[in-house]
């Protein structure tokens, strides 16, 4: 098992854990939460022996097999899954071994590895790789397509696939589900479910968490506190806890009444009995646990909209693409002021496109595509953090958006989402991803939209900042459509769920549970994998018209793979840099008044440093999303 015993861990000079004590057990599950910077990532580096305690003891059985995902993918041309294969180095190193005994016609050699290979697994591995990339949403083209072929989002998909397919006795998991989509994320709970070593899990998805583990290990205030059971028992049990220390419980009280009203205004609408029942009771839930989050930083809400034009947006016949290629076809969808809608579908399918239509950042190429007057949209999406001025802090993006608001009230504003004292007048080019989308976030919930479009809007946002989302969400009044891997964040908050898939959009006549069972009859195994590989060769029998389609493919995205790489290799260098730069500044001696030169020179330089990283991610962002495009287009020409 894992024990830690009076342990104290320090970052720099920032105290992570202090003086305190856990255990694992073998084969258990277990989630590791805390909130953003407590020291969760830091713990696995611990366990990985990348960090060393600055006081106490970790044990670990030294002949555990300790696997993670890898966090950077080289640029190779080894095929998708010979690349997930080369994860497991002990069975690589018994092929290479095998050989080398062969060429030296080595009989009595050749028999020991072939047993020793049959242990490894060696004779099915091609099998369950093929598996694994398919539950993670790779196609069987894709599995030879060459790694230098897949954006950054996908190729942390291959790495956390190699960690899936190696044999391990301790699987560390660090938001595994941030690349993936609902799909992807359902198939991973249920290979979760299924493996026998010890699991810990870092995740901010609620549902995620609930179906995979039976242990909360989370980090309050430096020290490590154990939970039995689900992340749903872990609230149970601290906001039981809490009632009875009766800490800010009163404040709460103004919420509860609010969630009460909404859902009294959903029973008025239960004429989709399944899904209104579910809803309801995860929102009767909600109700009750809201003191397990009453020391939460983060309070907000959306204020009532200037106009709630009805219908805000009609769309009839609705044709979308990219150039010759159609992604939808006859959409017909109103949003009405009150519409929840969350869109479901595998990657790919054109949720994002439907999402950038409603936004104005596609036109349609036929069909009837009609606005109201007084539309006033909210878009959130991964690339909206980039639009953020990285030298400006909080407080001037909010000024910029109201000239006649007085500084406090901006401040007591930004103060709901996280950024208090000092923190407002931070510069944004050193934030981090999750500070970006609060940010991203109070200007949109400023601004006082009447159409909310969310695609992925928790990917960086810890528990806390989830939870106070879903309860700010309950109270907009006008229309919101969601897409997002957070089963819990839909099931709560959306009212209807579309279906995009095959080129249709269409309701969805059930709710999450239903999607669930629907997504794992559309995934394939081993043996569906054997008879799609026939299919296709049947389907496509000019196997060179393929060929030659790829290698122009490759050709037209080989300028974007370069200017990828060249910003990668930026960053690296970067990133040492900043590394070299944050490690002298922990010297104590620096901050002497004697000193003040040195450290107002370091500062500078770390100042000039993050700039540059900001640069190069948000040219980074650019180019991959221009891969992804291409990417889609090529795979939908198929």
């Amino acid at each position: 098992m894992i024990k830690l015993t009076d342990i104290s861990l320090m970052r720099g000079s920032k105290v992570l854990l202090e003086n305190t004590s856990a255990q694992v057990f073998p084969g258990h599950k277990v989630a590791l939460i805390g909130s953003n910077g407590c020291g969760k990532s830091s713990l696995f580096s611990l366990l990985r022996g990348e960090l060393s305690l600055d006081a106490g003891e970790c044990y670990l059985p030294a002949d555990w097999r300790i696997v993670s995902v890898a966090q950077e993918t080289p640029a190779t041309d080894r095929s998708a899954i010979e690349y997930v294969i080369d994860g497991d180095r002990h069975l690589r190193d018994l092929q290479a071994r095998l050989a080398v005994a062969e060429r030296e016609e080595n009989g009595e050699a050749i028999a020991l590895l072939h047993g020793q290979l049959e242990t490894a697994g060696a004779y099915d591995v091609d099998a369950r790789a093929s598996t694994i990339l398919a539950g993670l949403g790779f196609s069987v083209s894709q599995l030879s397509a060459p790694v230098t072929d897949f954006s950054g989002g996908w190729r942390m998909r291959l790495n956390l696939a190699q960690a899936l397919l190696c044999p391990s006795d301790l699987l560390l998991l660090d938001e595994p589900t941030n690349h993936l989509d609902l799909d992807a994320v359902i198939w991973l709970e249920k290979w979760l479910q299924r493996y026998s070593g010890t699991l810990l899990l870092i995740s901010h998805d609620k549902a995620f968490i609930d179906s995979t583990v039976s242990t909360i290990l989370s980090v309050e205030h430096q020290r490590l506190i154990t939970y039995t059971g689900n992340y749903s028992a872990f609230e149970t049990q601290k906001a039981e806890r809490l009632r009875l220390q009766n800490i800010e419980y009163e404040k709460q009280q103004a919420k509860v009444a609010h969630l009460e009203s909404f859902i009294t205004r959903f029973k008025a609408k239960a004429s989709k009995a399944k899904q209104a029942q579910s809803r309801i009771k995860q929102l009767e839930k909600m109700e009750s646990l809201m003191p397990a989050h009453a020391a939460s930083p983060f309070s907000f809400e959306f204020a009532e909209p200037a106009a709630l034009p009805n219908p805000l947006v009609q769309m009839e016949a609705v044709l979308l693409g990219y150039g010759s290629h159609i992604v939808l076809s006859q959409v017909k969808l109103n949003l009405v002021p009150g519409s929840r809608i969350g869109l479901l579908g595998r990657n790919g399918q054109g949720k994002s496109t439907l999402i950038k239509l409603l936004a104005g950042e596609h036109a349609p190429k036929q069909g009837t595509f009609t606005t109201a007057r007084g539309l006033k949209v909210g878009y959130f999406a991964q690339h909206q953090l980039e639009t953020l001025d990285p030298a400006a802090s909080p407080l001037l993006h909010l000024q910029r958006l109201d000239g006649r608001a007085t500084e406090q009230q901006l401040r007591d504003y930004l103060g709901g989402f996280g950024f208090h004292g000092d923190e407002a007048l931070a510069q944004v080019a050193p934030m981090s991803g999750g500070e970006k989308a609060r940010l991203v976030l109070a200007l949109i919930v400023y601004q006082q939209p009447n159409l909310l479009l969310l695609d992925e809007p928790t990917n960086h946002l810890d528990l806390e900042m989830r939870h106070a989302l879903n309860i700010a969400l309950q109270g907009f009044t006008g229309a919101m459509v969601l897409v997002s891997h957070d089963r819990f964040l839909l099931s709560a908050v959306c009212e209807d769920f579309y279906l995009v898939d095959a080129g249709q959009v269409g309701p969805f006549n059930g709710d999450l549970g239903d999607y669930r069972d629907w997504i794992l009859t559309q995934q394939a195994t081993p043996q569906d994998s054997s008879k799609q590989n026939a299919d296709e060769a049947t389907q496509k029998p000019d196997r060179k018209e393929q060929k030659r389609r790829e290698a122009e493919f490759r050709r037209q995205v080989a300028p974007i793979r370069k200017a990828l790489e060249n910003h990668e290799t930026q960053m690296d260098r970067v990133s040492r840099q900043l590394e070299e730069v944050e490690a002298r500044l922990t010297d104590a001696s620096l901050y002497e008044e004697d000193n003040k030169p040195a450290l107002m020179a370091l500062l500078d330089e770390q100042k000039t440093l993050n700039a540059s990283m900001q640069e190069h991610e948000a040219a980074w962002l650019e180019q991959q999303d221009a891969l992804e495009t291409a990417r889609e287009t090529f795979d939908a020409q198929r």
